[in-house]
């Protein structure tokens, strides 16, 4: 679709809501109002944009009649220096508005869920999942987000074989995506006792949270058993069991949870991630003919790709999607990412607009 017929058709789109939402059927209807009014206010900027736009669009014509009809120089000198401010303020408006009506993901406003699990490297990698899982938990409340665990695999040093948890929230995953993929980390381990630094992995995957509506499931493909939850080194932590762990028969996806209080609430947030999991099983086809017409990984959510190393001897930070390095480890691992996740979203943004590139530093 051309990008004027796009913006046409996201005009008319507000003007349908507005119309809608004053119609006493929509409004009798709760959750019906509520979605259009979601939708309302996401288009509320291009609306303000488009009218802008307009508005400078008329004045500029009528600064242009009036140096066409003025016979006095200094109001053809007025007109002209109009017509001057009144065109620049045109570009930055058009700009804005390309911008505004860019195609986007449509998972962009979703909440997400995040598994975090132990590459090479043992102990240490298990370590550094607890510390990505700080540095993301740091982040979402920074944003006002609600972070909720819902399993994890806890060592006797207090690191993680994995941990899975929600981050609840509108937009989550348009700051969350670019995070899956393989993430390395260089320093010396608090188990080393010479000083040696050591390269340990660790595996980020990142899923829109599914929508009862995206996913169908039949409770006849499920097998849902209960057991007791436990704590690092197998210590229960419960005495009932309140764990839950859901098998999908067709696909053979096994999902449990035991980090909530109790089994309903276990079941529920199993489910969750279930469906999540299903959602990307079925978008998998799609992404990978997405990334065989795109150089760039920087979007596609590749888990098997390394795309960051954490020096810590260095203070350094490198995404090597985009050849990104920082040196300010100590902020990022506090949860100060907002920087690295600007410059993905620019590169994605960029690659989509013309066709992919082969960036990255390559190390």
């Amino acid at each position: 679709m051309a990008e004027e017929d796009r913006q046409i058709e996201y005009i008319h789109r507000y003007e349908e809501l507005m119309s809608a939402l004053s119609d006493p059927t929509v409004l009798s209807d709760q959750d019906k109002f509520r979605k259009l009014s979601i939708e309302l206010a996401e288009l509320q900027p291009i609306a303000n944009c488009y009218r802008e736009l307009e508005a400078k669009r008329n004045a500029i014509g009528d600064a242009r009649n009036l140096l066409s009809e003025a016979d006095d120089e200094e109001l053809k000198e007025m007109a002209r220096e109009e017509i001057n401010a009144i065109s620049s303020d045109i570009k930055t408006l058009e700009a804005q508005m390309t911008e505004l009506t860019a195609p986007r993901d449509p998972n962009d406003n979703k909440s997400v869920i995040i598994e975090i699990r132990a590459g090479a490297g043992g102990e240490e990698a298990a370590l550094f999942c607890g510390v990505l899982f700080n540095m993301y938990s740091a982040y979402a409340i920074s944003n006002g987000w609600i972070v909720e665990a819902i399993d994890s695999n806890q060592t006797e040093l207090g690191g993680y074989k994995e941990i899975v948890f929600s981050i609840e929230g509108r937009g989550a995953y348009s700051r969350f995506k670019y995070e899956s993929g393989v993430h390395r980390v260089q320093r010396v381990p608090v188990t080393e006792s010479s000083g040696r630094i050591h390269t340990s992995t660790v595996t980020v995957a990142v899923l829109p949270e599914a929508e009862v509506v995206d996913i169908d499931i039949n409770p006849n493909d499920l097998r849902i058993d209960t057991f007791r939850a436990s704590g690092a080194g197998g210590q229960h932590i419960n005495k009932t069991d309140s764990a839950i762990r859901i098998t999908h028969l067709p696909s053979g996806i096994v999902v449990q949870c035991q980090d909530q209080r109790s089994q309903h609430k276990n079941k529920e947030k199993a489910m969750a991630v279930l469906m999540s999991r299903l959602q990307e099983q079925a978008s998998i086809k799609q992404h990978g003919e997405i990334a065989s017409e795109r150089k760039s990984q920087v979007g596609t959510g590749d888990r098997s790709e390394r795309i960051r190393t954490y020096n810590y001897h260095q203070g350094r930070v490198s995404d090597h999607r985009i050849g990104l390095t920082l040196y300010r480890l100590e902020e990022i691992l506090a949860g100060d990412i907002d920087e690295i996740i600007n410059a993905l979203a620019s590169a994605d943004k960029l690659d989509q607009l013309t066709g992919g590139s082969d960036d990255g530093d390559g190390e």
